[in-house]
């Protein structure tokens, strides 16, 4: 199949997703919506499905490992539809006598969607939901290496369709391996691109000329200042840090040490399954993790038995390691260990104090993943307000295993998601986790009220009586 066929493939499976949603929002109720949902989510979480789903994403991809995925795909789906499950998205919002402004609920149209290799199943199950839920139709477009994945998934989703005689159009993905000249495509004939991955489709949806919400790179650093309890902070770290093999965007990459914490931290960290290499270790981690300039694809995401083989510290570390931390004070383009790393690998700093170690945050920061989130085990609360108030991030995880945290967890309040939004400084039109508003808009009958016109004197009053008139 050439190009131009391939486009013309593309334009008709748009052609039908917007058909199918144009009858699901003409005989759209709030019961619909959910039930659909819920089909989506049941699709993905149902045990035996969720197992077969985890192990082809391994197979496939190379990426994580089986269990993780599949509690992976199981809370983040279940966390999801707690959310979902009281929220209105279907006919009037509000009547409010006071402004006289009565707001509906209204679907997007038809949902474009690039997903990640990194979670082939648990990010497009996050998307496919949230669309449904508000109304929409949504196409996919995977990675090369999600494709099969997407495939199961959609299959079981459509088994669930056929049971409630909803179509199948409404859920798709772009037909055949992934293509950049395809995925361009849908997302120029969408109404709305979502992106979750490599931050060059990010920027090609913004530049689509379609209404786009991307999310910014992760490079995730936490700091541990001396009044954190050493043991707590390292059993979190370590068992985020190892979750699905650091698949995550929320992982931590750079661990930020206070002097005064550091004897204990590492004495926790090597106790608990962590192996520190000395400064003067790090060419031979970074000769073996990057190649070229790229992370190898060898190494990345690997079970720790392999990580360690393969970055050749076999004979360095204990048989039981679990996670590697490189102690390093380098950051920026010239030093990749300050960067995201996607394996079980930390960067390792020392910080004199509190202002050294949000001035090191800062600069990794710069460097790689702005806007995204900081983490940070302490007594002390008013650190975490000087760092959001301080620092270019969107989140500040306190006390909590960074990447159950960012993304919505039973123990806070963010909403559940895989895709998380780095505002302004992370490129993206988003500051929030990814969730079922921004895949719904409202239209408002305005009514007229009472004229509330104010008097100069009622609006300038204070500023006339400090600075004149």
């Amino acid at each position: 199949m050439n190009i131009s066929d391939e486009l013309v493939s593309v334009d008709a499976m748009l052609a039908r997703a917007r058909a199918a949603q144009a009858e699901y929002e003409r005989g759209g109720s709030q019961s619909r919506y959910d039930r659909a949902a819920l089909a989506a989510g049941w699709a993905a979480m149902q045990p035996e499905r969720n197992r077969a789903l985890a192990e082809l994403a391994v197979r496939t991809t190379g990426l994580g490992n089986v269990a993780d995925k599949i509690t992976k795909n199981h809370r983040k789906t279940l966390g999801l539809l707690r959310d979902l499950q009281d929220a209105a998205t279907h006919g009037v919002l509000s009547d409010d006598p006071q402004t006289g402004i009565i707001e509906l609920a209204r679907p997007i149209g038809v949902i474009g969607a690039v997903v990640p290799s990194t979670n082939p199943v648990a990010t497009p199950a996050n998307n496919i939901i949230n669309a449904l839920k508000c109304g929409n139709a949504i196409v996919l477009s995977p990675s090369p290496k999600g494709v099969e994945c997407c495939e199961m998934l959609l299959g079981f989703i459509h088994a669930e369709f056929d049971k409630l005689g909803e179509s199948r159009d409404l859920v798709q993905m772009l037909p055949g391996r992934g293509s950049k000249d395809k995925t361009q495509r849908m997302l120029e004939l969408a109404d709305l691109a979502v992106v979750t991955g490599s931050q060059d489709n990010v920027r090609r949806a913004y530049e689509s000329g379609t209404p786009a919400i991307g999310v910014g790179a992760g490079n995730v650093a936490v700091i541990v200042d001396e009044t954190a309890n050493p043991s707590d902070a390292v059993a979190k770290i370590i068992a985020s840090k190892t979750f699905d093999n650091a698949t995550s965007c929320s992982s931590e990459n750079a661990l930020i040490v206070m002097d005064a914490a550091y004897d204990d931290f590492a004495k926790e960290f090597m106790a608990q399954g962590g192996a520190i290499i000395p400064e003067a270790g790090q060419k031979q981690i970074i000769d073996r993790l990057w190649q070229r300039g790229h992370l190898n694809r060898d190494i990345i995401a690997t079970d720790a038995d392999l990580l360690i083989q393969r970055l050749g510290l076999s004979d360095k570390v204990p048989a039981a390691t679990r996670v590697i931390a490189v102690e390093t004070r380098g950051i920026g383009p010239e030093h990749p260990l300050s960067g995201e790393k996607l394996s079980r690998v930390a960067a390792l700093y020392r910080a004199r104090d509190f202002d050294d170690a949000m001035q090191i945050a800062q600069r990794i920061l710069t460097h790689q993943g702005a806007g995204h989130s900081i983490g940070l085990h302490t007594a002390k609360p008013e650190r975490a307000m000087a760092l959001a108030r301080d620092l270019p991030v969107c989140r500040v995880i306190v006390n909590q295993a960074h990447c159950f945290a960012t993304g919505g967890s039973f123990e806070n309040g963010l909403p559940f998601s895989l895709s998380m939004g780095c505002g302004s400084w992370g490129g993206n039109s988003i500051d929030a986790n990814l969730h079922w508003r921004h895949f719904m808009q409202r239209t408002r009958i305005v009514r007229p009220i009472p004229a509330r016109e104010p008097s100069l004197a009622q609006i300038f009053d204070s500023y006339w009586q400090e600075v004149g008139q």
